[in-house]
């Protein structure tokens, strides 16, 4: 979910990734996570700062919402981290950890992570995030087939949601004074007075 460090010093310990070469879910599975965690895209590992309390308020007021309104239902929800292996059936050399997902099918849903692609994603931007989420991980989701990708803005306090169709992403943007639909769960919306509120 950040920034990607293409380069490493001589010294790395053997339990950290080269940023030269191509790595797959077992790899990932041995990296020691201690000092930093990762995402691997297409093989490439990427390196994820840590959240800042901002973010991780907008993360718990949208689980709230979203752990409300699926009380009961078939669709689950999900925070980071959690492994999400988008090509887990093929090469299995992409996994992210979305700051939340929204899964309805359970079957590809194990303890450890969920192996495919979850009906909803949601990212937080932060300011080494902004261009990863909105370029690299925007085309990989678009990839899979993620019907609908949310991406928000702490700073702006805005939100831009980006829906499935036909192939590409049709992209609605919201303020944070709204009340937006979550178009892959009927009837559900989601109040973004709440989520941005102090």
């Amino acid at each position: 979910m950040e920034d990607n460090k293409n380069t490493r010093d001589s010294n790395v310990e053997e339990a950290l990734p080269a940023y030269n070469k191509r790595y797959t879910y077992s790899d990932y599975l041995q990296w020691d996570d201690d000092e930093e965690r990762r995402e691997l895209i297409d093989g490439v590992p990427y390196v994820m700062a840590g959240p800042n309390r901002k973010h991780q308020k907008i993360l718990g007021k949208l689980h709230l919402q979203f752990g409300n309104f699926l009380e009961g239902k078939p669709c689950e929800v999900y925070l980071s981290p959690f492994d999400v292996r988008l090509n887990a059936d093929t090469l299995d050399d992409t996994v992210v950890q979305p700051d939340l997902i929204i899964v309805c099918d359970e079957f590809i849903l194990d303890d450890a992570s969920c192996k495919g692609v979850p009906d909803m994603v949601i990212e937080i931007l932060s300011p080494s995030t902004a261009s990863y989420d909105r370029n690299i991980k925007f085309k990989k989701y678009l990839q899979v087939g993620i019907k609908e990708y949310w991406i928000i803005d702490p700073v702006a306090q805005s939100l831009a949601i980006h829906i499935l169709q036909d192939g590409s992403y049709i992209t609605h943007a919201y303020t944070c004074e709204e009340t937006v639909p979550v178009h892959v769960l009927k009837d559900c919306r989601i109040d973004l007075t709440k989520v941005f509120a102090e």
